[in-house]
């Protein structure tokens, strides 16, 4: 068994997975934020993730499945890259690390963005035949990445950054309309239910996207005025749901066209989001798009066991 944690500022997860890929189970718990508020600050965040990790263990103990382990996995930074750190993933890593010397196992360090990628990959039954180059776009409350990956094998990647929110990310845009629309936080899924009741034409926000970076600052304040000017609140869902779409559209065709790549991988809560797949699908024709089940898309810790066990934490 693989047993793996992912702590971000959103989630807490466990999974447990056996040395066949089996998941034989996946525990979350979305971190409580006050009504009203836009998230937390990383003490209150790493405080409930202490509080719910044991209760995951000791669930898995009483259903008697917490045995077998070769190894613990832990996302223990936001990405690959030596600048990245949050608080929040300590709790993970602190857990793990103590857990894999008390068993005597290894202890293999991942991250969040590569848990998503993996997640990604995992959720379309494709762990053994994984794109020796892909482009990864990773688009979430904390994260609007677009990379030029390359699989070297055993569960290891070059992720290069080729294009980035250089403001808001695109999951902060979906919330920060959110709330002000009076919807619960994280405000994803509440605003793609409002979209549904949409109403009248739905405006094209001007975008910005220029020499590998977007940005969704201008497009915030933007919407935002709609609304306050009294654009009927399901048609101010649809503009965001929409500006985001166009923006990730012409994003990934430009790093597409300087990379040649061709394989795409879509990850990340905002990409649980239908309207932003179907626009994606229908508007992006030369490219294999692939996108990571909605229940893979949001933060979880299987993308965590699923890099462990290939990274060999199963032998």
């Amino acid at each position: 068994m693989i047993l793996a944690f992912d702590t971000s500022c959103y989630t807490s997860s466990l999974a447990l997975m056996a040395d066949d890929g089996t998941l034989i189970s996946d525990k979350r718990r979305v971190l409580d934020v006050p009504p009203g508020q836009r998230g937390l600050l990383q003490s209150e965040a790493l405080f409930q993730h202490i509080h719910h990790l044991p209760v995951f263990l000791e669930e898995l103990a009483e259903e008697g499945v917490l045995k077998d382990i070769t190894a613990v996995g832990c996302s223990v930074r936001p990405c690959p890259r030596d600048d990245s750190y949050m608080p929040v993933f300590l709790a993970g890593e602190k857990i793990g690390r103590s857990l894999a010397a008390a068993l005597n196992v290894p202890f293999i360090a991942g991250t969040h963005q590569e848990g998503h990628m993996m997640a990604g990959w995992y959720s379309l039954d494709m762990l053994d035949r994984i794109p020796g180059s892909f482009l990864l776009c990773h688009f979430s409350g904390g994260t609007s990445d677009i990379l030029l990956c390359h699989n070297e094998g055993r569960g290891r990647f070059t992720l290069e950054l080729r294009s980035y929110g250089n403001d808001l990310h695109a999951g902060q845009f979906v919330d920060r309309i959110g709330v002000l629309l009076g919807l619960p936080f994280p405000c994803g899924r509440h605003l793609e239910k409002l979209a549904l009741g949409q109403k009248g034409d739905i405006p094209d926000v001007k975008i910005w996207v220029k020499d590998g970076a977007f940005s969704f600052s201008g497009q915030e304040t933007a919407v935002r005025r709609m609304a306050e000017k009294g654009m009927d609140p399901a048609d101010v869902a649809r503009t965001v749901e929409h500006t985001v779409a166009r923006t990730l559209k012409k994003a990934v065709s430009e790093v597409m066209k300087e990379s040649g790549v061709r394989d795409v991988l879509f990850v990340g809560g905002v990409m649980c989001n239908n309207y932003i797949k179907d626009f994606l699908r229908s508007k992006i024709k030369d490219a294999r798009l692939y996108f990571a089940d909605a229940a893979y898309s949001s933060d979880n810790a299987v993308g965590a066991a699923a890099l462990t066990l290939l990274r060999g934490g199963g032998e």
